[in-house]
């Protein structure tokens, strides 16, 4: 090493050490390879600048399936929440969902732990400048990256994982300060060594809301909402018993037509509005001054009061994020029922950054114009944690497998809603942050929340995250589930005095003849559980098999359509197209497909199928085409 330049080779660089950064850099180091993990601060290690929560509506679902593979998130939230809920229990398993409140310094602080007591990961706290390449014929190769100080780093793979720091910009008002999220260093200069290799890069903008002293909220004019009584876990490692704790409580209120008043009459003080921000915001996540102009019929919008966490007494003011001014910001909160009084802690901001441009990457993340060099998280062009960490660990285990000469994982729309989420970003022109929703998801009964285990262990196994030991006590798991549903199909039940009054507390039809345990367990009003009294022959099972066997007996003629359906679909979707497949020669394509597929080259018909502007007739053109030419 050289007194005057730092030079040191690893296996792999990951820059940025939010979500995505941190499952990147766990993943890789568990597999064995030396990696070095980039922040501009220690203090942002797993950072929660924003919500101070983790799942929820189909976010739950991307932590499951995270914890399914091997990823730290799940287990970091099941020890450091302070109050958990199940949503949408009144509807069906499809859409059930885990929402956790987290103590946000703790969380940071306990990820942080699990990072620096990683074997084979190194933490340096210093800017990442430049990416450096090799050309290999046309073809750019990463061969490592350099710091603002000079420093090299030599790896064999990289990943990108930088969030919204890249020439961030956070604004209120007329306040502008080129900052990253809580006044952390942005990184002003990897952006410029992007662009000069070819990545094209669009800016994009999110924001959060003011943070409250809680003395001086008056919370007997909120609605106390309170989590579960029986707490749900979100890692399937984690002893649902151990979760089992006092919760804190969040609170909900109102904004009024005060609220909208003060709003509407200094928009055009808003940045937002003024024409000072030029970015895209997101769709699904709008601001307080967004709702109001954009749905002027609404009275009011929902305020949820949320704690930042159990030593602190900072109330997060979740729906109402704002850009606006810091005197509307007063007026705007005051003017909330129990917020008369408040005092802001933290004044709301948006916050603007680069992010890649779509079409760049390929299904495992890597960049299709760069070899080794991957890409995670919202510097991708999505939002929230969730969707972050689930790139960040699929990007990090097809680094190694990059490493490794093997073939990457790529999970299937199919398989998870990581699935979803990575093809819609690398299919999709998306102009503003992604933000996963169940309804993005087709085949969304086969993908709960509740069999993410069931649906995605096996990856986690074969790329090394999941031992040999977590692996049988699934396969032991669903060869109980399917003998009980074997054995309830043979059982009967007659009209007896016991069953008869079993039926009747449950307000269930009697029996006039015998019937099976299953057809009973059909019955809307009925579970598996509930038989129990009239089941004398059953096995004791763990609530996880007695779920499981509920639900696939249940929906059974659902979930034998949609698989039906995932089957049709595979045949499309493992047709792969060849990389350097010159679409000038597939003679019937119409010129707007030709051109959108020039421009994406999907890697897969099915993949082909979901382009915009590429039409069901198209693609029979090129399967047709691919067909003939025996590809």
């Amino acid at each position: 090493m050289s007194l005057h330049n730092i030079e040191e080779t690893y296996d792999a660089v990951v820059i940025g050490a939010g979500h995505a950064g941190c499952e990147a850099a766990l993943a890789l180091a568990r597999l064995g390879f030396e990696t070095i993990l980039f922040t501009v601060s220690v203090e942002s290690i797993a950072l929660m600048p924003c919500n101070p929560n983790i799942g929820g509506s189909s976010k739950g679902h991307l932590v499951r399936e995270l914890d399914a593979l091997g990823g730290e998130m799940g287990k970091n939230i099941d020890r450091t929440f302070i109050q958990s809920k199940m949503l949408n229990i009144s509807k069906g398993p499809a859409v059930h969902s885990l929402r956790a409140q987290a103590d946000k310094q703790d969380y940071t602080r306990r990820m942080r732990n699990v990072i620096e007591s990683q074997d084979h990961l190194t933490v340096r706290q210093q800017e990442v400048a430049e990416i450096i390449t090799e050309t290999d014929g046309e073809h750019q190769v990463i061969t490592g990256v350099k710091s603002v100080s000079g420093a090299v780093y030599h790896a064999k793979a990289v990943v990108l994982c930088s969030g919204v720091y890249l020439k961030a910009r956070c604004i209120y008002g007329d306040v502008s300060q080129y900052t990253g999220p809580n006044g952390l260093m942005a990184a002003n200069n990897l952006s410029a060594s992007l662009l000069s290799h070819g990545v094209k890069l669009v800016r994009f903008k999110t924001g959060t809301p003011a943070r409250i002293d809680a003395r001086s909220i008056d919370f007997s004019k909120m609605a106390e909402q309170k989590g579960d009584e029986r707490i749900v876990p979100f890692s399937f490692s984690t002893n649902p018993e151990d979760v089992q704790i006092d919760q804190v409580s969040c609170w909900l209120t109102y904004t009024n037509e005060e609220t909208h008043r003060v709003i509407r009459e200094n928009i055009d003080r808003s940045p937002l509005y003024g024409g000072v921000i030029h970015a895209t915001g997101p769709r699904y996540c709008p601001s307080i001054e967004d709702k109001v102009m954009k749905f002027p019929d609404k009275d009011r919008h929902q305020v949820f009061i949320e704690p930042e966490g159990r030593y602190t007494r900072e109330m997060y003011i979740d729906g109402m994020s704002s850009s606006m001014p810091e005197d509307v910001q007063f007026a705007m909160y005051r003017s909330v029922p129990g917020l008369e009084n408040a005092k802001i802690v933290r004044n709301a901001y948006a916050i603007e950054y680069d992010c890649l441009a779509p079409k760049q990457l390929k299904s495992s993340l890597e960049f299709k114009e760069i070899s080794g060099f991957f890409s995670a998280g919202q510097v991708n062009g999505s939002s929230g944690y969730e969707e972050a960490a689930a790139q960040g660990l699929v990007a990090g285990i097809n680094a190694a497998n990059y490493m490794r000469g093997k073939d990457p994982l790529v999970i299937l729309r199919s398989e998870g809603y990581i699935g979803v989420l990575i093809d819609d970003l690398v299919t999709k022109e998306n102009h503003e942050p992604y933000r996963m929703m169940t309804s993005r998801a087709e085949y969304r009964l086969l993908l709960r929340q509740d069999n993410a285990d069931i649906r995605l262990r096996r990856y986690g196994y074969e790329a090394g995250l999941i031992s040999g030991e977590e692996m049988q006590k699934l396969l032991t798991m669903e060869r109980e589930i399917a003998d009980e549903i074997a054995r309830v199909k043979t059982v009967s039940v007659g009209p007896t005095a016991e069953v008869q009054a079993l039926l009747e507390s449950k307000g269930s039809t009697p029996l006039v003849s015998g019937a099976a345990l299953v057809e009973l367990i059909r019955r809307p009003e009925l579970s598996y559980d509930d038989l129990a009294l009239i089941d004398p022959g059953r096995p004791a099972l763990s609530a996880r098999v007695r779920e499981q066997v509920n639900i696939e007996i249940k929906y059974e003629g659902y979930i034998a359509r949609q698989e039906r359906q995932v089957a049709q679909f595979a045949k499309t979707e493992k047709k792969r197209i060849p990389a350097d497949i010159d679409y000038d020669d597939v003679k019937s394509l119409r010129l707007e497909a030709r051109q959108k597929l020039m421009d994406f080259r999907p890697e897969t018909l099915g993949q082909a199928s979901r382009i915009s502007g590429v039409t069901p007739a198209d693609v029979n053109v090129l399967y047709v085409y691919l067909k003939q030419h025996h590809m």
